[in-house]
Order: structure tokens, then C-alpha cells, then sequence
């Protein structure tokens, strides 16, 4: 069957799953300490961090890889009786506050004043520090072993040279920096979900100006352009999937992530077809870097 006829086959299943209706879409991934179940960052005494704090210290998260999401300064660690590892560098978060003052006004009346200030201080990840009490350190079990991965797709992805960084919480790929980042292999409940998730970052790093410079004009997080590259990257995904032998229909998940992006498209499911079409080039975009049979043999 020729490839245009599967993806043919993979669109209109996902439009026939949208029709009739879909389960919410999860992350297919867990990759979280016990001590946070929650997304947001911990201070050291399991409260969470607020604010732009929340956006620092994810960033630094994903940056440096860390699973666990509690954080302490360095003193705090050491009444723990932990030690930050030499070498380590930590995240500067701030602190808001007010303090009151007594002024007195022109009349020689005394009124009490707020005056907000904002000071910064340095925290250390969990990961970052040995020695604190057992329960900082319990992690879930990992849901894949390491070793069983799919030699096929591991060859495929390989060979695109794009610069895929394992760690953290988060999928995604960054445009600038130009990479794609995906949490560790064995966080997810499944081979196919791991595969599928990295196809579908690997379809947006497509979209960079030096490859197909695809933008549909976004300008802005979860705008229509926004929500029109997220279809293409989940059906080429689901191409994907189908290509490399991993998944003889599209999951479940594709349709119910798409759903999603739908719905701020006004649920005009026309434009899955055009997006199908982008997908498909994304994908054939992607075949194109395999290296040819006879360099195989070389």
C-alpha cells in the first residue's frame, strides 16, 4: 500500500475517533519524585513555589535534567543533613514582600506606609544535594527498562541529526536553541507512547526556518497558528507510528490531543486535511535524511 494511502487511512481515523468522540488526553510519561505528585516546584518543607519563581525553576529543571521537584538553599540542606555537591550552581528565586514604616506628613501626623521590596536568594535541586533524609530521594518506579527499545526507530531518529536532550518533566522543541527535549525513555507507560511523543517533536523540528520554514504565521502561544502546527506534528506522529512498525492504527491519544487543538480552531475539522498534507511532508522531509541503501552497505 502506498504511503500516501496509509496516512490517508490514519487521517480519517482520527477524524472518524474525533466524530464520535474522545477521551481527555494525559502526558504518557510520569516522570516525578513521591514527594511531588504536583507539577509545581517545592520549597524544602513541601510548600509550593509561586509566581515567576514557578517559571525559573521549571526552566532550570529542564535545563539541568533534575526529576526531583523540591528545592532548599544551602543552609537549609545542611539542617537537613544534607551537603550541596561541589561544583553544583544553583537558581536564583526571589522573595516579595512589604514592610511598614511609620512617615510623618506635612501636618505632623504620623501614617503608617507600606513600601514593597523584592530581594533574591540561591536554591539547590534535590538532585543536587547528597545526604538529605530518604524520603527527598524516593522516585516512582521506572515504568520502561531501559534496554527495551526499538532498534528500527532508534536508527530513524538517529539519523535525522537533530539534538535530542533526555531529562525533566516536559516535551518540546525550541525553535531558537534549535532542539528537541523529552523526558527520559524509561518515565514512559509505554514504547509506542515514547516513540509517538518523540515523533511528534520531531515533526515540529521540521518547521525550523532551515528545513521546511513551516510558521502558519503564529505569533503567540495557542494562537490558530499555534493550534494548526500542533495537528501537523500529531498526524505526522501518527504517520510515524505507522512507518516505522510501531503502531498499526493511531492510539488513542492522538485523536484526543488533537481534540483539543480543534477546539480553538472553532472545530473546523477541514483544516485537518491541509495539516494532514503538511504532515506528510514533514514526514517525508524526515525519510529523506535515512541514509540510502547503498550507503548502509558502505
Amino acid at each position: 500500500m502506498a504511503k500516501p494511502d496509509i496516512y490517508t487511512r490514519i487521517t480519517e481515523k482520527i477524524i472518524a475517533d474525533l466524530e464520535a468522540g474522545t477521551r481527555s488526553w494525559h502526558k504518557p510519561w510520569n516522570a516525578e519524585h513521591l514527594a511531588g505528585r504536583i507539577t509545581r516546584p517545592l520549597r524544602h518543607n513541601g510548600v509550593a513555589y509561586r509566581g515567576l519563581n514557578i517559571i525559573l525553576l521549571w526552566a532550570a529543571s529542564i535545563a539541568h535534567g533534575y526529576a526531583a521537584p523540591t528545592w532548599m538553599t544551602y543552609r537549609q540542606a545542611l539542617e537537613l543533613g544534607g551537603q550541596v555537591r561541589k561544583g553544583s550552581k544553583g537558581q536564583l528565586v526571589i522573595y516579595a514582600d512589604k514592610m511598614r514604616k511609620t512617615e510623618t506628613d506635612d501636618a505632623g501626623q504620623g501614617r503608617e506606609v507600606e513600601i514593597p521590596f523584592m530581594k533574591g536568594y540561591t536554591v539547590f535541586n534535590v538532585d543536587q544535594i547528597e545526604g538529605l533524609p530518604g524520603p527527598y530521594y524516593e522516585l516512582t518506579e521506572p515504568i520502561l527498562e531501559t534496554a527495551k527499545r526499538d532498534a528500527t526507530a532508534e536508527a530513524f531518529f538517529a539519523a535525522t541529526n537533530a539534538d535530542i536532550r533526555h531529562g525533566g518533566n516536559h516535551a518540546f522543541y525550541a525553535v531558537k536553541p534549535d532542539y528537541v527535549q523529552m523526558p527520559l525513555f524509561e518515565t514512559f507507560e509505554s514504547l509506542e507512547a515514547y516513540y509517538s511523543t518523540l515523533g511528534h517533536e520531531i515533526c515540529h523540528w521540521t518547521r525550523h526556518p532551515m528545513r521546511l520554514d513551516r510558521s502558519f504565521g503564529r505569533k503567540r502561544w495557542g494562537d490558530e497558528g499555534y493550534a494548526q502546527e500542533e495537528l501537523v506534528a500529531e498526524l505526522g506522529a501518527a504517520f510515524l507510528a505507522a512507518d516505522l512498525g510501531l503502531s498499526p492504527e493511531p492510539r488513542d491519544e492522538h485523536a484526543a490531543y488533537i481534540a483539543h487543538w480543534l477546539e480553538g480552531l472553532r472545530n473546523d475539522k477541514r483544516f485537518i486535511f491541509q495539516a494532514a498534507a503538511h504532515a506528510q511532508k514533514a514526514v517525508d522531509y524526515l525519510h529523506g535524511l535515512q541514509p540510502k541503501p547503498n550507503e548502509v552497505a558502505a
